[in-house]
């Protein structure tokens, strides 16, 4: 997801949660288990550390706009309305690799890159 000046379009920040599939339970029917229980404690471990993440990253006092980008295999099929785009990286952005979590049968990676604010390094 990204999230955009709505004057400029200019990419302010950039939450990146990546998701990888084991391939050996979806293509082999290989069975990994974990507990509802432990998933929901990394699912709440990330949304703290995102609530948290206001005490870093730069004050958007600006009219601000959002898009989300999916990116998919090749091979996968994807909805008409979808339509292609560029990547919307931010230039020498800050970086910050927020805690991951595994299901056994999907990982999430995630990572926020921001704006660095000229004002604060002068």
């Amino acid at each position: 997801m990204v999230i955009m000046s709505k004057a400029t379009n200019e990419v302010l920040e950039r939450w990146n949660f990546s998701i990888e599939t084991d391939s050996d339970v979806v293509e082999k029917g290989v069975s990994r288990e974990k507990s509802d229980r432990e998933i929901m404690r990394e699912i709440q471990a990330i949304m703290r550390q995102i609530a948290s993440s206001i005490t870093y990253l730069p004050c958007l006092d600006e009219p601000c706009v959002f898009d989300v980008l999916a990116y998919t295999d090749t091979d996968v099929a994807v909805p008409f309305t979808w339509i292609e785009s560029d990547p919307k990286l931010i230039a020498n952005p800050q970086m910050v690799k927020l805690h991951s979590f595994d299901t056994k049968i999907h990982k999430v990676d995630t990572l926020v890159s921001y704006k660095n604010d000229e004002w604060d390094e002068q």
